[in-house]
């Protein structure tokens, strides 16, 4: 038998409100692709940055290649050949790609050739990254290519990923799978942490399940189902959706031929979007990070002012140059895709973070009605089962999917008539994201107008009702669920809808989507 790469003994790490990890042993073999396994709060990510050195265990042990180590900080770690690509994102917004992957790695480089290691790496696994871009301009999917390449750009012997794959597309985690189970293949180990099932099954090659900061079984991913590895983490199989037929209401959003220029360089332009939900409908957008989502959503949110009035409609009123107040006054309730830093500010509590789009507890002149604020933190908290420490817990303080469960919860309890939605369920566990959309198709049921956007295939084909495309800052048509196909889709992302549709339309319509193919030629958009 090899020397194990990694060993815990007996790590135990306490908060004042809680026990993150209770005397966890865990072992990992020289080239083992291995999974931690866990619903959102089970400590797994505490775990991993005691791993790290980012955390200090207060019980136990930490064995690295056979030696006793005593991991203090991030640079220790990396010394001896760990990496880590963190699910909240460890970026300097001011620096851009390149000086922030220089701040990981050996001070001999110099920036230009970090700069040209970047590139390389970029082209050679297949993640899209400009290392000239700032930090802040960057959507959450290229914030976490920028992760994995830093990683990577290490040469670790042990890499650590938690929630890698969480805002990539399928095709770029098909790219990743290549390139990890090549590094596992020249005997680099890995820590995986997803709650992908599938991705765990086909990736790992052995996996340790954790409840409540316990170990609680080990097992082989490779001989066991999708079933059987959420009843190993959360003691049951979440239940199935109920997605019921319904003949959608009135138009609730309606955009109208919205173009914007980018507000800056590294933006994307929207041309010409145009769009309808209605209500008692979900409607999809997929698409590739950074193909104009970022700038959509902020002019649909009121984040971006700068539309024609009519451009953007909230139940039949023009609303373009309306800012989310008065959006949230018409019904508008959304929730973006950073849940730190713009979904929630991460050193408030809960209930304090509440007021940032509700004001149920505020009184006249501006009060706060604190118990009553509390109240309404709890009832979410326990609607939604988030773990936390209590409605003045720290934002920064839950697990991803635990913030993103109270985030998405503060929405929907606001029972709006328009919900707009980005990566819903990004980073939770598998019970935890059948409840969110169970909770959004019963908004929809009951008649709200819902619009998610997302870059999980999967989840849109389980929720909406009619999909779109977003490409280089256009909108394809949409298309009926039932209707579309993953491989069409995928066609779509390419801005390929126009050829798509000029294959499949009716006589009379050829000559107008022909006209089409041909401005698309014109932009040097389209690959025909």
């Amino acid at each position: 038998m090899s020397i194990p790469r990694l060993q815990l003994a007996h790590i135990t790490k306490r908060y004042p409100s809680v026990v993150a990890n209770s005397d966890v042993s865990l072992t990992v073999q020289p080239g083992e692709t291995h999974a931690v396994l866990g619903e959102n709060g089970a400590g797994k990510s505490t775990l991993m940055k005691i791993i790290y050195g980012a955390v200090k265990p207060d019980e136990g042990s930490v064995l690295f290649n056979g030696q006793p180590v005593h991991i203090r900080n991030p640079q220790e770690a990396r010394a001896l050949g760990i990496s880590m690509v963190f699910q909240h994102f460890s970026l300097f917004d001011t620096l851009t790609v390149a000086e922030n992957v220089w701040l990981g790695l050996d001070k001999s480089l110099t920036l230009n050739q970090v700069t040209h290691s970047i590139s390389a790496k970029a082209a050679e696994y297949g993640l899209d990254v400009d290392p000239s871009r700032p930090v802040h301009t960057l959507s959450v999917g290229e914030m976490q290519r920028v992760e994995i390449i830093r990683a990577l750009l290490t040469n670790p012997k042990l890499l650590i990923l938690d929630e890698p794959t969480s805002v990539l597309t399928p095709q770029a985690v098909e790219k990743l799978f290549v390139v990890l189970k090549q590094l596992a293949s020249e005997g680099c180990s890995i820590l995986y942490i997803s709650h992908k099932l599938h991705e765990i099954r086909e990736l790992c090659n052995a996996c340790t399940v954790m409840r409540a900061g316990k170990v609680t079984g080990i097992c082989d991913p490779r001989r066991e189902t999708n079933a059987s590895l959420s009843r190993l983490m959360i003691g049951a199989e979440p239940p199935a959706l109920e997605h019921h037929a319904r003949q959608p209401g009135e138009v609730v959003l309606g955009v109208r031929s919205l173009t914007l220029a980018r507000e800056d360089q590294f933006g994307v332009d929207l041309d010409a979007i145009t769009l309808e939900v209605r209500a008692g409908e979900v409607v999809g957008i997929a698409g590739v990070s950074g193909n104009g989502q970022r700038e959509l959503l902020y002019a649909l949110s009121g984040e971006d002012r700068r539309a024609a009035h009519d451009a953007v409609q909230v139940v039949g009123q023009p609303a373009g140059r309306f800012g989310p107040a008065r959006r949230r006054k018409l019904g508008l309730h959304s929730v973006p895709e950073e849940r730190l830093g713009r979904g929630a500010v991460p050193t408030l509590g809960l209930a304090h973070n509440l007021l940032l789009t509700r004001t149920e507890a505020v009184g006249q002149g501006g009060w706060i009605k604190v118990k009553a604020l509390q109240q309404q933190a709890i009832a979410i908290i326990q609607r939604f089962n988030v773990k936390a420490g209590g409605p003045n817990a720290a934002a920064r303080s839950l697990s991803g999917g635990n913030l993103q469960k109270f985030i998405v919860g503060r929405e929907i309890d606001a029972n709006p008539r328009l919900l707009i939605v980005s990566q819903p369920t990004w980073g939770v566990d598998v019970g935890a994201a059948a409840q969110i959309r169970g909770e959004i198709l019963a908004l929809r049921d009951a008649g709200c107008a819902v619009l998610v956007v997302s870059e999980e295939l999967e989840e849109l084909f389980e929720i909406c009702d009619r999909l779109h495309v977003i490409a280089k800052g256009r909108l394809s048509p949409s298309v009926d669920r039932a209707r579309a196909t993953v491989t069409q889709i995928g066609e779509w992302m390419s801005g390929l809808w126009v050829v798509h549709a000029l294959r499949d339309a009716p006589p009379a319509l050829t000559p107008a989507l022909s006209r089409e193919r041909e401005r698309e030629q014109d932009r040097g958009e389209a690959n025909v």
